[in-house]
């Protein structure tokens, strides 16, 4: 009676942790502008955040500002609702591995993009709340264990703090201090027309480990080592301040294992007892002629049956979803311009400082007459040319 009750209890497990309902796959064409509408429409909502990203980065390479301003304004909505201090919040964040929100720096990058747009709209003290937001997400906001390290947030930060009349030169200092592979030049609250540069891909991730618990960062690469950007006789010449491989596999410096340990934990020691408990339970009952002590042994079994049921339904896996149009560099570059229209020639150098054919950007912009800055975003995969 009990080995009966045993199989269908099992039985029973087997139906259930086979009932979940299979997502309808995309069709994905490889272009974000394309997939990215189709999955927030379609898609899992669990990933809708992700493709969130992945449009932004799209837009704004595009010249697509106004879509990619809608866009972050959604996923910052969610992002903000995870992270703010409130009791619900704080409850939601459990299931924030099922909900994509990233990893801190593709966090940073969210608002890092909308600092942008917010200035380019005239509005450089809300994009610095954005970039202070930024760094409050590298800061590790749970436990404030990690400070954060962008060179360009805190220069950014410095230069909107100087240019609405107050000091910004404690931001300026902790740039230049976390500068690692180039220093930013001295700021100049009267330059106008601001650069904003990126290049390179930026990194993704995989998982290793038993069972693949172990989040790992594969690291981009750029051809492009530096920018030069020319704007009638005038010329900058900028490194990258910041570098997303650093930031994806370190928070503030330190070098991070990104190892999912407790899940993982979990699954090797409830299969590990599941299979002790039932090997022993059937060989108590079968060695044994006390239909007790034969009952008592089933009862075991049924134990350990349960615990690799649980076990098997045990998901460790780290989460390897990515945003995966990223760039590995960030720079940035200022210039002091009259009123008019000028065109800006924009190229990506090499490591030998050689123009990389392909690669060089054209944007045609007009400096308003109002003294409001004027802010260009360019990236080594901006079309072009370009009206910003």
């Amino acid at each position: 009676m009990l080995m009966k009750r045993l199989w269908a209890l099992t039985g029973a497990l087997l139906i259930a942790s086979g009932c979940a309902t299979s997502p309808v796959p995309l069709y994905l064409t490889g272009d974000p502008l394309v997939d990215a509408p189709n999955a927030i429409q379609n898609g899992p909502p669990r990933d809708r955040v992700l493709w969130q990203y992945r449009l932004a980065a799209a837009a704004m390479r595009h010249g697509r500002f106004a879509e990619a301003r809608a866009t972050l304004d959604e996923a910052l909505a969610r992002l903000g609702g995870i992270f703010s201090a409130d009791k619900e919040s704080r409850q939601a964040r459990s299931y924030s591995k099922k909900t994509f929100l990233g990893e801190p720096y593709e966090r940073v990058m969210a608002y890092y993009y909308r600092g942008i747009l917010y200035w380019r709209d005239g509005e450089p003290d809300i994009a610095r709340a954005c970039f202070r937001s930024a760094a409050f997400e590298d800061g590790d906001a749970e436990d404030h264990t990690y400070a954060s390290d962008y060179v360009l947030l805190d220069y950014l930060d410095g230069l909107a703090t100087a240019k609405l009349g107050s000091d910004g030169s404690d931001a300026f200092k902790r740039a230049r201090a976390d500068a690692k592979l180039a220093l930013p030049p001295e700021a100049n609250p009267k330059d106008n027309v601001l650069f904003f540069i990126e290049f390179g891909a930026g990194p993704t991730k995989f998982a290793t480990g038993r069972y693949q618990e172990e989040l790992r960062f594969r690291m981009g690469m750029s051809p492009a080592r530096e920018a030069m950007v020319r704007v009638g006789q005038q010329t900058a010449h900028v490194g990258p301040y910041d570098d997303l491989n650093f930031q994806a596999s370190t928070r503030g410096g330190r070098v991070m294992d990104h190892i999912l340990g407790n899940k993982a934990v979990f699954k090797s020691a409830t299969d590990t007892a599941g299979n002790a408990a039932l090997v022993g339970g059937l060989a108590t009952a079968a060695v044994s002629e006390d239909r007790t002590t034969q009952e008592v042994g089933l009862g075991i079994a049924a134990a350990g049956l349960i615990a690799k049921i649980v076990s098997a339904a045990t998901t460790p896996a780290a989460d390897v979803r990515c945003w995966d149009n990223l760039p590995l560099y960030l720079s940035f570059a200022s210039l002091q311009l009259p009123p008019g229209q000028h065109t800006a020639t924009v190229e990506f150098l090499d490591t030998n400082r050689m123009p990389i054919p392909g690669l060089t950007k054209t944007i045609t912009f007009t400096v308003g007459a109002d003294g409001k800055d004027k802010v260009i975003y360019v990236s080594d995969q901006s079309t072009t040319p370009q009206t910003q």
